[in-house]
């Protein structure tokens, strides 16, 4: 469910919302240039394959193998170290908090 949303904001900014300073390095006010958009489509990419990955370690989407979901977590846990020790600050308060919690539930899943 968190990657819904998460892939939701990426929707937004590839649609032009005002959140370049809480993405993607926080490098720019207001609305992504083209090639941040893009980088926001490929996200969208990653999210999905994380999802499917996850959801196949439980044997919940069949055709993956299990092993997927811990490189579905090995790039969550990338992406919650980028998140915090990202220069932005409002980056940072924001996708730190919920990159861990992203981070946590796909290590349970995967876990467990």
């Amino acid at each position: 469910a968190m990657i819904f949303g998460v892939i939701g904001f990426q929707i937004a900014l590839i649609l032009g919302a005002p959140w370049g300073r809480i993405t993607q390095g926080g490098q720019t006010e207001g609305p992504l240039p083209g090639s941040g958009r893009f980088v926001a489509l490929a996200s969208i990419a990653i999210l999905i394959g994380m999802a499917l990955a996850i959801l196949s370690s439980d044997g919940r989407w069949p055709g993956w193998p299990a092993w997927t979901g811990w490189v579905a977590v090995a790039v969550n846990a990338l992406s919650m170290v980028l998140n915090w020790i990202t220069t932005s600050a409002p980056e940072r308060m924001l996708w730190g908090p919920i990159m861990t919690v992203m981070f946590v539930l796909a290590l349970a899943v995967v876990w467990f």
